[in-house]
């Protein structure tokens, strides 16, 4: 009789775990973490078919004190992609998580963490960050890809990312690379957006930092592509399905515009395809922000009292190059507007952090009113990359990078005297540069 019991635990242990690993094959790519506040995470995940999604989350160190998210079922159409809202946690925590699907834990290879924002405002100086910045992340298929040459490479630049253990990272945009198959129908968004977020290089990165993303012409439609693009709105929600900003497009008017904080720094994610006038057209006023963005950045920048006011762009803003995507290139009026209006409103530690041009290089300018302005370009993470002589007169010395890269920016310091450092870092996390830059 106690050779049967323990023949028949042993047969149930073994169908337990044979259950536990079994779904793993479920799951497609993340987990990710998405946006994180005070009292509420976002964590995302994507599954190979339908099934049934949940995290469970506890305070680090303490992993009886368990909580769950809702359970949320992932669907086709949707990409099986799953949001799910750590609703039960509190300021300036770390929180354990583990992935469930099916009711049965994932195990992964590598520790699943996320982290709530301060409460420090009126109690203390505000904490330090880093972030992790780059663009333009191309992930080969050879089958969908352009005969020649592999375009992507050096994917383990994720895992130097991730060395770094930066607190979040901002994607600036070509986050996946579109092609011919993929434009013109859902399943063709879905499977690019799929594809390019389960490079396995990718995944401890996705699961311990937090993401937050703007879009360029790449992961919006075509290349260059525009406000005439006849898929925009189905693009909208195809990016809305596989990131977690806490909000997408300003009311009333589309795209993806955003807005973040994070410990006492303003990020202002601004979309520069969805209004944007096509590149060719002659007639009619040239934009690339719109109206109504225009007025929504300027009005947030008067407003906003932060040391850093990181303005997250797809294309260069300050740099005097003429040519390719750059603002003074294909909508110079509107770029000197926006200048103007920085500068008549008086804002203070302007950064603008853009991608899409293959190198990286940092500008700065002092505008009629004495205040600094920058502009941080970071490209490519995996893509091709531009070896091209250009012309920047706003070009800091010694900053111009032809390697595929990635930026840590570093906030730190007395709540009055912030500083932000930045370095620059190439594929296998060797150091290239590093600035510092304090507010003013």
């Amino acid at each position: 009789m106690k050779q049967i019991r323990q023949t028949s635990l042993l047969l149930i242990f073994s169908l337990f775990v044979f259950q536990v690993l079994a779904q793993k094959n479920f799951l497609q790519s993340g987990p990710m973490l998405g946006y994180t506040d005070m009292f509420e995470t976002m964590i995302w995940a994507q599954t190979t078919t339908e099934a049934k999604v949940q995290v469970a989350y506890w305070p680090k160190g303490k992993p009886t004190e368990r909580h769950l998210t809702k359970v949320y079922k992932t669907q086709k159409e949707d990409g099986f992609t799953a949001h799910l809202i750590a609703d039960e946690v509190q300021p300036g925590n770390w929180y354990g998580y583990e992935l469930r699907i099916n009711d049965f834990p994932i195990k992964l290879d590598y520790p699943t963490e996320f982290q709530t924002q301060t409460l420090w405002k009126w109690r203390s100086d505000p904490p330090s960050f880093r972030l992790a910045v780059g663009s333009c992340a191309y992930v080969n298929e050879e089958v969908y890809d352009r005969p020649g040459t592999p375009y992507g490479g050096d994917y383990q630049i994720f895992t130097s990312i991730h060395r770094q253990r930066p607190d979040l990272m901002l994607w600036l945009g070509d986050n996946t690379y579109l092609r011919e198959p993929d434009w013109n129908t859902r399943t063709g968004f879905l499977h690019r957006n799929t594809h390019t977020r389960s490079l396995p290089e990718m995944q401890a990165l996705l699961a311990s930092t937090h993401h937050y993303a703007i879009w360029d012409d790449h992961d919006y439609g075509p290349n260059d592509s525009d406000r005439s693009f006849i898929h925009k709105e189905m693009s909208t929600e195809i990016f809305k399905l596989f990131w977690g900003n806490p909000a997408y497009g300003l009311p009333n008017q589309g795209g993806i515009t955003s807005f973040f904080q994070w410990a006492d720094v303003d990020f202002f994610l601004l979309d520069d395809r969805y209004f944007r006038t096509p590149n060719n057209r002659k007639s009619g006023k040239k934009t690339l922000l719109g109206e109504a963005q225009m007025e929504w950045l300027i009005d947030a920048l008067s407003e906003s009292t932060a040391p850093f006011k990181i303005i997250a762009v797809g294309g260069q803003v300050l740099t005097t190059f003429v040519g390719h995507e750059t603002y003074a290139n294909i909508c110079p009026e509107e770029r000197l507007e926006l200048l103007r209006k920085i500068e008549e409103e008086g804002i203070k530690n302007v950064v603008f952090l853009s991608g899409d041009r293959h190198h990286t290089e940092l500008s700065t300018v002092k505008n009629g009113a004495g205040n600094m302005m920058y502009d941080l370009t970071v490209s490519p993470l995996t893509s091709g990359v531009h070896t091209g002589e250009e012309r920047n007169q706003l070009r800091v010395d010694g900053t111009l990078v032809q390697q595929k890269n990635f930026a840590i920016l570093e906030f730190a310091g007395p709540e009055k005297a912030r500083v932000m450092k930045i370095s620059i870092f190439d594929s296998n996390g060797r150091q290239l540069w590093t600035q510092s830059i304090a507010s003013e």
